[in-house]
């Protein structure tokens, strides 16, 4: 069965890495003792070690051990026998690029497919969408496709961000650049705000979390769901 946590940050405000979702990840992680994490998107550059280190201290917490998969000499090994798996946030770009240069991204799927207990944030999360394209990062790096793990049948946009109203900002909001992508796509896009998350147990898909979510429907006005809405409807 698959068991997957799509969540739109690592961080939220005044919380420490991971905090806000521990008790979750308790539950989720409960049948894994070790845990590989993918350090790749390395978040304002930081070295897969410090990254990985980062990790460690807060499943320390819930009593789990985090082994980065920059560690092992076959990653695509370390990945099926995997008890749990962790890709954190950063740079999707960098993210989707080192998954296919150590061919990863298959097996991560398999791996999940197979039940393997799986949380993304943030860049994790923008690859269980069907493709990267929605993501809001710099594209820093090119990555053989955009293509990504199609985990569930829509795109997602973590650190979804609402016009600020009275903002003399005159760039394009959240909402502009999904209205773009929608002119060459036709793919349902979530915008996740921060603390929410998508819980996926094999075919159900929940939104989780205390904030609603905005959902971007090719040629459909975007609307809000609730908290513990099922998502099925996006196919």
């Amino acid at each position: 069965m698959k068991s997957i946590i799509i969540a739109s940050t690592s961080t939220i405000h005044g919380s420490g890495y991971l905090e806000y979702l521990l008790d979750e990840l308790k539950l989720h992680f409960k049948s894994a003792s070790d845990i590989i994490f993918i350090p790749y998107a390395r978040p304002g550059g930081v070295s897969h070690d410090e990254y990985t280190e980062t990790v460690s201290k807060a499943f320390s917490k819930i009593g789990k051990t985090i082994k980065g998969l920059h560690e092992f000499e076959n990653p695509k090994n370390a990945i099926l026998n995997a008890e749990g798996i962790f890709v954190g946030g950063g740079n999707t770009f960098v993210l989707v690029s080192q998954l296919y240069k150590n061919g990863v991204l298959s097996a991560i799927k398999d791996a999940i497919s197979n039940g393997i207990p799986y949380l993304g944030t943030s860049a994790g999360s923008n690859i269980c969408g069907l493709t990267m394209n929605t993501t809001n990062d710099m594209p820093i790096v090119y990555p053989p496709s955009f293509k990504t793990l199609g985990l569930v049948p829509f795109n997602i946009n973590p650190h979804y961000l609402d016009p600020i109203a009275g903002s003399t900002h005159m760039g394009e909001t959240r909402e502009t650049r999904i209205k773009e992508f929608h002119a060459y796509n036709t793919q349902p896009v979530i915008g996740l705000r921060e603390g929410s998350w998508i819980n996926v147990k094999n075919n159900t898909l929940t939104l989780k979390g205390i904030l609603e979510a905005r959902i971007f429907e090719h040629g459909k006005a975007p609307y809000e769901i609730d908290t513990n809405s099922d998502l099925g409807f996006l196919k």
